[in-house]
């Protein structure tokens, strides 16, 4: 059965930590973008294949078809999921898709948004998704590569 064991909020999504640090720590092996643009840019899904390491699979799928493909079971595949954004997560988790914990790995500065935590920011409709998430039992924390120490997002919010 298959199994989700990475979903990151990364807004530029496949880097090199996302395909060395976070690959190795899970042992995934199919790499998941769920981003209604990237989904809609073939070019720029062609160079993100490019730098997906041999033997992992690669899939780009907007929200709706995304939220589709993970209430599927895929075999013994181990899942990373890649969303630029929480508001993505909170969709998916509205359409019935069971998450256990989110990763903050990448949210830069950009209008409406205000820091968080070190070089995480986030805009308060960003904020109140994470609290949306948080009150579905979904743990959410920031944790830019497996080596750092998590910190809970919740303790971010008071």
């Amino acid at each position: 059965m298959s199994q989700i064991v990475l979903a990151r909020v990364d807004d530029r999504l496949i880097h090199g930590q996302v395909m060395t640090a976070w690959l190795q720590y899970t042992d995934g092996n199919h790499i998941v973008i769920i981003d209604n643009g990237t989904a809609q840019d073939s070019f720029l899904q062609t160079v993100m294949k490019m730098s997906v390491p041999q033997g992992i699979a690669f899939s780009v799928f907007d929200e709706t078809a995304g939220a589709e493909f993970l209430q599927k079971d895929h075999g013994n595949e181990k899942l990373l999921l890649l969303a630029k954004t929480p508001a993505t997560y909170l969709h998916l988790v509205e359409a019935g898709v069971q998450l256990q914990e989110i990763i903050i790995g990448g949210m830069g500065a950009a209008a409406q948004r205000t820091k968080l935590y070190k070089n995480i920011s986030a805009s308060e409709e960003e904020r109140q998704i994470f609290k949306k998430l948080l009150d579905q039992g979904i743990q959410v924390k920031v944790q830019i590569v497996p080596t750092d120490k998590a910190t809970n997002v919740a303790g971010l919010l008071e």
